[in-house]
């Protein structure tokens, strides 16, 4: 597994600004990923749900921090599932951990 893309985890929790109003303060971190295709048999069992997975991206295990967006290519994206491996297929595939996600445009007429 190669990790040749740019994945931007963006983490997000409620603060104040000066004045005391509720903000939400968004902090982005770049990481490196790689990107494979959401499977048939996932695919499906998302729609019963009324989900739609569209990527995964593949990302270290100790980047990622539970954040539920992310921006690829200048697309956002919103973390459905995560899941990690419990065995390795190969070399280091236990440090990762998989983002299933689908894009934040494609839901706004969901």
């Amino acid at each position: 597994m190669t990790f040749d893309y740019e994945l931007i985890l963006i983490q997000t929790e409620e603060g104040e600004n000066e004045l005391g109003d509720p903000v939400t303060i968004r902090t982005e971190k770049p990481v490196l990923c790689d990107v494979v295709s959401v499977g048939r048999y996932e695919h499906y069992q998302a729609a019963a749900h009324g989900l739609r997975p569209e990527i995964v991206f593949v990302v270290n295990r100790w980047d990622y921090e539970g954040e539920k967006e992310v921006v690829f290519e200048g697309k956002r994206y919103n973390v459905l599932r995560t899941y990690e491996p419990k065995q390795s297929k190969g070399f280091a595939d236990y440090e990762t951990v998989e983002l299933v996600c689908e894009g934040v445009i494609n839901r706004a007429g969901a």
